[in-house]
């Protein structure tokens, strides 16, 4: 095992990958010349030159737009979004060609097409920089969409996002590109749609994906010592969902909370709250519980990012409350 940065992660993923396929190649905002906006495909356009490894206009429709022709045409296009708010404009080619083309054409196209960038809350950027995309795209069918939260698994999910026939959105963070992590030294992938189970617990499911679950770790260390024995469950992808994983879980703690850095309407912890009570009634002893970010458009103000994110104290009020003890 060797110690690496999430950003050299995704990268020893990309490289390996296009190492071994010619039709793999990288496109998008700053990728070449400068290395990446946040130094993810640094060194890539020395290895591979400009036809594989290419900088785009900021027009992110449009870029977008070449790489689903791209991918409906036998290449295997990598596309980094500097963030997934700028994604927005690209959203109609994301939604309305990639995810539809397999079932438009009646099989006769695929997209196998990678979109990766930042995602969710990063700093005080403020309202329109701010934004988690997870429950948006996992909305839409045709599209699996990955959550790595650490090293390890983003390098292994993205090689297997890389390899899959069907458009994989990979939704990183700003705030995750420095972490460190170890990672096996040989090849290794991670199959989309297969949770993990971070720690074993009796009292009590957390469930949660992306960086938040950095906060989660902090709220079970916190419970740990209190006496509550948390299980820790990483979803890693948001489409597919692995169901069985929860169920199991619930099966046994009886109780879940879940965690997510994002709006409560239409959320991934609502699809969660309905398929628990739906297939795990009877095992559950208290209401399925969630720890979202406030219903509001995300502030500038420190103070104010504060409250709207969540937090180790309202994770441990959240699973306090459902084990009906303060």
């Amino acid at each position: 095992m060797r110690t690496v940065q999430y950003r050299e992660a995704l990268r020893e993923a990309m490289v390996e990958e296009m190492r071994k396929d010619e039709t793999v190649f990288l496109m998008g905002e700053e990728v070449a010349e400068y290395n990446g906006a946040y130094k993810v495909s640094q060194g890539m356009l020395d290895e591979f030159g400009p036809k594989r490894v290419i900088d785009t206009p900021i027009a992110e429709l449009g870029f977008a737009g070449i790489a689903v022709g791209a991918a409906m045409n036998g290449l295997r296009p990598i596309v980094e979004f500097m963030t997934w708010n700028f994604a927005l404009l690209a959203s109609d080619q994301i939604i309305n060609s990639a995810a539809k083309m397999l079932q438009m054409s009646g099989g006769q196209y695929s997209c196998p097409i990678v979109f990766r960038g930042g995602n969710g809350p990063a700093g005080q950027l403020a309202a329109t920089h701010s934004q988690s995309f997870e429950s948006f795209y996992a909305h839409v069918p045709g599209l699996k969409v990955v959550t790595p939260s650490n090293p390890y698994d983003a390098k292994g999910l993205l090689k297997s996002a890389i390899r899959d026939n069907d458009p994989v959105l990979i939704m990183e963070s700003e705030k995750m590109y420095g972490d460190k992590g170890e990672i096996p030294e040989g090849e290794y992938l991670i199959p989309i749609g297969k949770a993990e189970v971070k720690k074993k617990g009796d009292h009590i499911t957390i469930v949660s994906f992306g960086k938040i679950l950095k906060v989660v770790q902090e709220a079970v260390d916190v419970l740990e010592k209190e006496g509550v024995s948390c299980e820790v469950i990483d979803l890693r992808s948001v489409r597919p969902i692995d169901y069985d994983c929860l169920v199991e879980s619930i099966k046994k703690t009886n109780r879940c909370v879940v965690v997510e850095e994002s709006w409560p309407l239409a959320s991934i912890s609502g699809e969660i709250a309905f398929h628990l009570q739906r297939y795990a009634f009877d095992y559950l002893d208290a209401p399925v519980m969630r720890v979202m970010q406030a219903d509001t458009p995300f502030a500038f103000s420190k103070v104010l990012i504060e409250e709207a994110l969540p937090s180790v104290k309202r994770i441990i009020d959240a699973v306090k409350s459902s084990l009906y003890v303060r």
